[in-house]
């Protein structure tokens, strides 16, 4: 049986200001730090946590969604 496709955008959500942004996620390389279009801080991934979509979006990094693991 076929795993499902990953799904390859997710909502973040600011733990700063609150804003929600949709965005595209990379398939194959974890975002480290990502900036909040409404407020301007960098966000980058809590501890042990390998990239800002796992952190702070609403779906996490496709390798996670598929493998259950980071690749990056």
């Amino acid at each position: 049986m076929t795993a499902p496709a990953p799904t390859l955008t997710s909502t973040i959500s600011c733990p700063h200001c609150g804003a929600r942004t949709r965005e595209a996620m990379p398939e194959d390389a974890c975002q480290w730090f990502y900036t909040c279009p409404a407020c301007g801080q960098t966000l980058r991934p809590r501890e042990g946590d390998c990239c800002v979509f796992c952190s702070w979006g609403d779906v996490p990094f496709p390798p996670v969604q598929s493998a259950g693991g980071c690749r990056g």
